[in-house]
């Protein structure tokens, strides 16, 4: 069997296709894999890591900036559907899987006008991207993170899988992970992350959060980021005496442990890319939400939106955002252990643990 995978330009597109391109290789070691990306996008770096067949074409996002930007991108796409037709042409593939990402759509339009190719997508966010949204009646299955992404579509199937997450996470135990860490079992700890280079907005937040919440008795695991430890640090010794504070604090660049961390934590603060959604609801980890403003199609709001009305989590507008208002948000929550439960078991319900294998199942059928 031949299987096209494609998706690019961030993590959130390209790691749920490799998730799915190793789950392939479990269930059938001869198949033939090949990945389509772009030159420009993480995946050029990512995949040919994996040992998996790597091709790209030339295609951008639509940048609506301006219109002299979004022609010179609209006029690449004829060249693009030429590229990724020659591609499936040459290659013949039996399957052609979509995540997401611009680079998708020539690919997975080119593998519709293939006799016996069989052709589907998948949407991680609340809200079907453009190539998403423009695929999807073309396609012969779609398969959805959240429900509520379904509106409106035509496709002849249409499945809620959920977004396949690391193995680390579904192994990932509460109780082992604070033992593991040295974490007192009542010791309340807050987890605070922006994505692997931090967030400027959650960042100057959380010190402005410091100097407020330097009495109370709690853990902090704040991951920054890169570069911008000494720059925090600076800003925290203006503000509070590092070396007095009755909460403790782990200010890190990065977290290579994230699953035990995640597992070990109370409260997340933290962006609402689907990644991260699907893990806090595998592991139940109540978060205050706040959405990345730049998000194309403002996907990460109507993520948090969605949740925040199920009473699943609580949300910050990123514009919102200061030392204040998430430090009045967390001691509120913090006091009431009952709200975080609540939080924790809604959270749960939106969780797919079995994805991965939903996912096969589907394209596989």
């Amino acid at each position: 069997m031949k299987v096209i995978l494609t998706g690019g330009g961030t993590g959130g597109h390209i790691y749920p296709a490799l998730a799915v391109a190793q789950g392939l290789r479990e269930r059938m070691p001869e198949v033939d894999l090949l990945y389509v990306g772009t030159e420009q996008g993480m995946e050029n770096t990512i995949v040919p890591r994996t040992g998996i067949q790597f091709k790209t074409i030339d295609v951008s996002g639509i940048d609506r900036t301006s219109m002299l930007k979004a022609s010179r991108s609209l006029a690449k796409l004829p060249r693009s559907f030429f590229q990724g037709w020659e591609v499936v042409r040459e290659f013949r593939p039996d399957i052609v899987l979509g995540t997401g990402g611009y680079v998708s759509f020539p690919v997975v339009l080119a593998g519709t006008i293939i006799p016996f190719c069989r052709t589907y997508i998948h949407e991680q966010n609340a809200v079907l991207g453009l190539a998403n949204r423009n695929l999807a009646r073309r396609v012969d299955g779609v398969m959805l993170t959240f429900s509520e992404a379904a509106a409106g579509l035509k496709t002849p199937l249409v499945k809620v899988t959920g977004l396949p997450v690391r193995q680390d996470i579904l192994q990932a135990d509460r109780s082992q992970a604070r033992k593991a860490l040295g974490i007192e079992a009542d010791l309340f700890t807050l987890l605070v992350f922006g994505g692997s280079q931090g967030a400027a907005s959650i960042n100057h937040a959380m010190v402005e959060f410091l100097e407020r919440c330097q009495n109370d008795e709690m853990l902090i695991i704040w991951m920054a980021g890169p570069g911008n430890i000494e720059e925090i640090e600076g800003k925290l010794r203006d503000k509070v005496d590092l070396n007095r504070m009755r909460c403790q604090l782990q200010l890190l660049p990065y977290i290579h442990n994230m699953p035990d961390i995640m597992a070990a934590a109370d409260l997340a603060v933290c962006r609402a890319g689907a990644s991260t959604i699907s893990e806090l609801a595998i592991l139940g980890l109540p978060a205050i939400l706040i959405p990345y403003p730049y998000a194309a199609e403002s996907h990460q709001e109507h993520n948090a939106r969605t949740l925040a009305g199920k009473k699943a989590v609580e949300m910050i507008i990123d514009e919102f955002l200061n030392g204040d208002t998430l430090y009045k948000k967390v001691m509120e929550l913090k006091r009431c252990p009952d709200r975080l439960a609540e939080m924790s078991c809604s959270l749960k319900r939106e969780s797919h643990p079995n994805a991965l294998n939903d996912i096969l199942d589907i394209i596989l059928q």
